[in-house]
């Protein structure tokens, strides 16, 4: 707030908006509590040398240097999506923060990289991090600071979310391998990666807080929390990542960007992160009870209502409410010390990292400086940098190895080179309007090779399906229509090939009455997709459908019929559809591909707090009722076979899982052991500096009309540091304190207490090619907990995965692979803690070709290994 001035509604506003309140219609017993102080950064060993750098600078900042630091300057005010302010005179650059998961947004000669829900279903840890490589590759070629991904949230609880394509399935820990392959790719080149969105938003509509209705409220249980959604977030924090973005939605009825349970106590003191916490875009909706709740950055800067006269909640409002004691100079030293010091620990601080050398608002090379200003200077704005390196290559076999084999009747597949091809469905050529042609891919025209919103990037070409059927000089006939051609007569030994897709965005973008979740046309195909695979299938015998598609769809209406003999699963593949399709589909590699969620024969198979969540007055609600199980869980816990089980994914090959061997490494205890104390912090000053320090500058320059700044005219500053000596007080939130606390039991480092991530026991098998052709295995590892424990737990929960190299007939391979302490643990809400449920108790540790493909299984009482096994599901 601006000052300790506060009218009645303000006043009311403002409680009703702390960070420890939660709207009466949250149900009984879901609570967002109230954690306070903000955890200081720097304790961590691995971060001390670049916070030591980091407050050499802080300590040299004004009072308008360092609020300017910890906000945006203003939607659309400077080249990037989000552009920081700056402190040049202390040393410290403006930060240019840019979309997206897949590739650099609104950009120009970039790599338009296969989706997250693709690389997921590679289940490959090496290509997760090659495509983080290469993507810190092209942001950093760009003069990117912070690149505004991976997304692991949402999870794909909901089949229908619209977002769900940009994580890495609907598991949280392929989530977070993908997630933290993918981070520690990103910042290997120096680029600042963000992992989002914490937490829990599973659904596009009604997720943001506007003046009409506050943003969904996802109620969930502590539990549940930390054993789906938070733990992917843990494994990034774990692996370094520089900054975190915070949700549209509330969680427990209190909005995520300021909810002080969320971020000092789980994100900042449990899993002890040590880079920045910044908002989604205008998803910031308090100024004082951000801060206070652990806000480091918010982004783009603007009040989250109508942001377009220069409002904004922070940048001029946080230096006056540092003024005027409202929040403590404590507060914004960590702040501002935790972007400085993130900017440091990624080396950016070195000459040799580029500035930025595009603007994410025109492909003009000139152009307004700053186009949200009506009266904006202009200049050189992009010098068409092209980053594309050969990240195509990377991005084919992602794409390639993504593809996933549902289905292959008689073996028809592979095609035989001189196989006589009619090609149906506009889905496997470009968009006829241009590639391009929509704004944030805010479209299903031609080829669909990702979703539609910030997620998307432009595309610098598509090799599409036609494209690849070209280059292969293969003997089609295209016809290009999502309905049966009266001109289509079947010859003897045709095959018929029909592209289909399902598409989904995000939520500012409406697409064929999608208003980014599937709320139009649920889990079907869309443009008629299933009756053209019917007509097809009516008159052809042979029929292969290629599959490109944002997740589960329904294909009971097709997938039986006589005619239908082979389903292909080709997900998001990005530029690269074409090339990557004819290597599986004409045999030069077998697939290799598994499904990163499970394929329901009817929605009706889930449970219905998995249904989106409509209209309702006041704070839409959506209460994870069914807890932790979803996806695959859920259909085990009700016994519902599914058309295709999580994992699923066939080869033109087989293979068997042999020779197992369980070791034990580390003798396990219920709690883990206590956690180390957190190190030493920086100590800075907590005397409110003077009101000087915030006064607009003599002679500045002419002023950016809403451009965002830090400085106060004279009389407000003064007037803020009068209103503290006269003794106003701040309504400080309920619970709140400023004393620094030693943290909790369960954390103790990066993603929490160290000991969580010791290897109870290690997993040998063997992989043998026991067909005819080449082919790669992905060996994954499910763990069943003791079947007499008293807590609940789903019957199998995958731990691990390990994909082979390519092995050629008879050949085996020893793959290697891992359960943790942490894999073996619930999260205990009493204690606080993981605890090990029975240390004694033999743990079934599973491994196979998918979560209904387990026929191997060790034990961990009598650690040895068996074949031939019942499955457990």
């Amino acid at each position: 707030m601006s000052s300790h001035s506060f009218s009645p509604f303000s006043l009311v506003l403002l409680l009703s908006l702390s960070s420890c309140a939660t709207s009466v219609d949250v149900p009984a017993g879901y609570v967002s509590s109230p954690y306070y102080p903000a955890p200081h950064g720097g304790w961590s060993p691995d971060w001390t040398e670049s916070y030591r750098k980091a407050s050499l600078l802080v300590s040299n900042m004004t009072l308008a240097e360092k609020t300017n630091v910890t906000s945006g300057t203003g939607i659309y005010m400077g080249r990037c999506v989000g552009n920081s302010g700056s402190a040049p005179r202390a040393g410290f650059p403006q930060l240019c923060l840019q979309d997206g998961p897949l590739g650099v947004r609104n950009s120009d000669h970039n790599t338009a990289f296969p989706a997250g829900i693709t690389v997921g279903a590679t289940f490959d840890k090496d290509l997760m991090h090659a495509r983080g490589v290469a993507i810190g590759e092209e942001f950093r070629g760009k003069g990117v600071n912070v690149h505004l991904g991976p997304s692991v949230g949402p999870l794909g609880r909901r089949p229908r979310g619209g977002r769900n394509w940009e994580g890495f399935g609907a598991d949280p820990v392929l989530q977070a391998f993908g997630g933290s392959r993918t981070v520690e790719g990103i910042q290997s080149v120096g680029v600042i990666a963000t992992i989002k969105h914490l937490i829990a938003n599973e659904q596009e509509k009604y997720r943001m807080y506007n003046l009409a209705q506050d943003g969904i409220s996802s109620n969930l249980d502590d539990r549940t929390l930390h054993e789906l959604y938070l733990w992917p977030f843990a494994e990034a924090v774990r692996s370094g990542v520089g900054s975190v973005m915070m949700a549209y939605n509330a969680v427990n009825g209190s909005a995520c960007s300021q909810n002080s349970y969320l971020i000092n106590n789980l994100l900042k003191d449990e899993l002890g992160f040590q880079g920045f916490v910044m908002s989604d875009w205008l998803a910031q909706i308090t100024g004082v009870a951000s801060a206070l709740s652990g806000l480091d950055m918010t982004m783009p800067g603007d009040i989250h209502t109508i942001p377009l006269f220069g409002s904004s909640y922070w940048m001029y409002e946080y230096s006056r409410s540092v003024l005027n004691g409202s929040i403590p100079v404590d507060r914004l030293n960590d702040a501002v010390t935790r972007i400085v010091a993130t900017w440091f620990q990624m080396g950016q601080d070195s000459a040799s990292y580029p500035k930025p050398n595009f603007d994410s608002n025109t492909l003009d090379a000139e152009g307004p400086l700053f186009p949200g200003s009506l009266f904006s200077p202009k200049g050189v704005v992009n010098e068409f940098v092209d980053v594309q390196g050969n990240h195509a290559v990377v991005a084919r076999d992602i794409a390639r190895d993504a593809i996933t084999l549902l289905k292959n009747t008689n073996d028809i597949l592979p095609l035989a080179k001189t196989a006589k091809l009619k090609v149906f469905g506009t889905d496997a050529e470009k968009n006829p309007d241009g590639i391009n042609s929509c704004t944030d891919m805010g479209c299903d025209k031609g080829t669909l090779g990702m979703g539609w919103g910030s997620g998307s990037a432009r595309y610098p070409y598509v090799d599409s399906p036609i494209d690849g059927f070209k280059s292969r000089g293969a003997n089609y006939t295209f016809f290009n229509t999502d309905s049966f051609p009266s001109n289509s007569v079947p010859t003897a030994g045709d095959i018929a090939v029909v592209f289909v897709n399902a598409d989904s965005g995000e939520n500012y973008i409406t697409v064929e009455n999608n208003p980014g979740d599937r709320t139009d046309s649920n889990l079907n195909l869309w443009h008629n997709g299933d009756k053209l695979i019917q007509d097809v299938a009516a008159k052809y015998t042979d029929v292969v459908v290629i599959v490109h598609t944002v997740g589960p769809i329904l294909l009971e209406a097709w997938h039986d019929l006589p005619a239908v003999k082979a389903v292909l699963f080709a997900h998001l593949p990005g530029q690269e559809a074409g090339e990557s399709l004819m290597q599986i589909i004409f045999g030069d590699v077998s697939p290799s591909g598994h499904l990163p969620y499970t394929i329901p024969k009817s929605e009706d198979n889930y449970p219905d707090s998995l249904d989106l969540i409509g209209f309702e007055l006041g704070q839409p609600q959506d209460t994870f009722t069914e807890g932790l199980y979803i996806d695959y869980r859920h259909f085990h816990k009700a016994n519902i076979t599914p058309r295709y089980a999580f994992g699923h994914g066939l080869s033109y090959t087989t293979f068997s899982f042999s020779k197992a061997t369980i070791t034990p490494v580390t003798t396990l205890t219920t709690l883990p052991p206590a956690r180390a104390a957190k190190g030493s912090t920086m100590v800075y000053s907590t005397a409110i500096p003077a009101a000087a320090e915030a006064y607009w500058p003599a002679n500045f320059p002419n002023r950016i009309w809403r451009y965002l700044y830090s400085w106060l005219e004279k009389a407000d500053a003064d007037n803020a540091a009068a209103d503290l000596k006269a003794g106003k007080t701040y309504p400080y939130p309920t619970g709140y304190s400023n004393a620094q606390t030693a943290g909790p039991a369960a954390g103790g480092a990066q993603g929490g207490n160290p000991a969580l991530f010791d290897v109870a026991y290690t997993i040998s098998v063997t992989v043998t090619n026991t067909g005819k052709a080449t082919g790669r295995a992905v060996a994954q590892l499910y763990v069943q907990y003791p079947t007499d424990l008293a807590v609940d737990t789903p019957v199998i929960q995958l731990r691990d995965f390990v994909k082979t190299s390519a092995l050629a007939a008879g050949a085996s391979e020893v793959v290697k692979l891992r359960v943790t302490r942490k894999d073996m643990s619930v999260w205990d809400t009493v204690k606080q803690n993981w605890v090990v449920p029975s240390v004694d108790g033999d743990y079934g540790i599973w491994v196979g070709a998918a979560s209904d493909a387990l026929a191997l299984r060790c034990g961990t009482a009598a650690k040895t290994c068996a074949e031939g096994v019942k499955s457990p599901v």
